[in-house]
């Protein structure tokens, strides 16, 4: 009877079955264009009830489009592109680089700025010609003591304002739009189907986060914040009882990717992005990141299956054994029958290979599994 116990009584089936089912999550996830940086961070994504999602290039294709120009009175059109191209010719910005893009369009070569300097959240301060030039949003030009003119700062709200000032004075402004992705409608629907709360935090002004929150049907939407003020909403999550998934792509989201729980970056963003974040999408496709979190749910299911039907076999086998019911052949069986079963029931999680060689990976639908 004792031997019968002591043959009985290991808990194999969770120290196999764990570790099988962490690293075929991940690789099943990787094949579905997912890495996932550790076993730490696929747990922490099953247990993610908040997801705070940054707009430019994550809930947009990041690649906005010039809509208008609006120059001051007695400013030349050319100027304007030329100065603002020149000021953004190095910015890593996506509206930098629609300006660039939209002034060479036009025919206006940009110059090589003398100086340049980027403040997250706000704009570019450059010398070009000798002369000083800021580009950006209205906080910045309000910071370098710029009046704008009011009557510009209330046409359309839903879309982004680049203002470009010489010296202390304003020159024009790009009013800029982009894009939402075709699949984040989707992704957001899954999300919320999954009981998971959403969050916009952007840096771009209330009325185009609004105008996006409200088409994709986000919970909370949080705007005009800047990469500090991002970090501290992330923290305020944080200290609570949220478990936090945050998802960006941009210089700006890099220390709040690093705060919170599980910090996701898109496969196109920064490196700084992709650096500090714990899982990293190939690509942009927003439903990546919702597959992930439906797989590291399903993971969490399968390792608690399988420790609550360890420690059941495990205590009324030993009790079996204890009475005298087992002898220490049928407890060996016993024990390495369920041990075999819960490893099975782990290697579900595993990527199927095909007669030819070949990893298949079938097809996930927007659902909980």
């Amino acid at each position: 009877a004792t031997i019968s116990v002591i043959i009985v009584a290991g808990a194999c089936g969770i120290a196999a079955g764990t570790p099988l089912a962490i690293l075929g999550a991940i690789g099943r996830a990787a094949r579905g264009g997912a890495i996932i940086k550790g076993g730490l961070y696929l747990e922490q994504l099953g247990r993610v009830d908040t997801v705070v999602l940054d707009k430019t290039g994550t809930l947009t294709y990041g690649e906005p489009e010039v809509q208008s120009l609006v120059v001051a009175p007695g400013a030349v059109v050319g100027d304007v592109l030329r100065l603002m191209a020149s000021a953004e010719l190095r910015s890593e910005h996506p509206l930098g680089k629609t300006l660039v893009r939209y002034a060479r369009a036009q025919g206006v070569t940009p110059v090589e700025p003398e100086a340049f300097h980027y403040t997250p959240g706000l704009g570019i301060s450059a010398t070009v010609n000798g002369e000083r030039i800021l580009v950006g949003n209205e906080a910045l030009l309000r910071k370098c003591g710029i009046a704008l003119p009011e009557e510009l700062l209330t046409q359309q709200p839903a879309a982004a304002k680049v203002w470009l000032a010489r010296g202390d004075a304003w020159l024009g402004m790009a009013i800029v739009a982009d894009t939402i992705r075709s699949e984040s409608r989707s992704a957001l629907q899954a999300m919320h189907a999954m009981g998971l709360r959403t969050v916009l935090l952007t840096g771009d002004t209330k009325a185009v986060a609004q105008a996006v929150g409200a088409e994709l049907g986000i919970d909370t939407i949080v705007a005009d914040v800047l990469p500090d003020a991002k970090l501290a909403y992330i923290e305020q999550l944080t200290a609570g009882k949220a478990v936090v998934a945050m998802v960006g792509d941009g210089i700006n989201d890099a220390p709040a990717l690093m705060k919170a729980h599980v910090g996701v970056a898109m496969g196109s963003g920064t490196d700084v992005a992709r650096e500090s974040a714990d899982v990293v999408l190939l690509g942009n496709d927003l439903v990546k990141f919702v597959q992930t979190l439906q797989l590291a749910r399903r993971t969490r299911r399968i390792i608690w299956a399988n420790f609550v039907g360890t420690v059941a076999v495990d205590l009324v086998g030993i009790a079996l054994a204890a009475a005298g019911l087992l002898n220490p052949l049928l407890a060996a069986f016993i024990h390495v029958a369920s041990e075999m079963t819960f490893i099975l029931n782990s290697a579900r999680l595993l990527p199927s290979i095909d007669p030819r060689g070949a990893t298949t990976r079938p097809p996930v639908a927007l659902s909980e599994h």
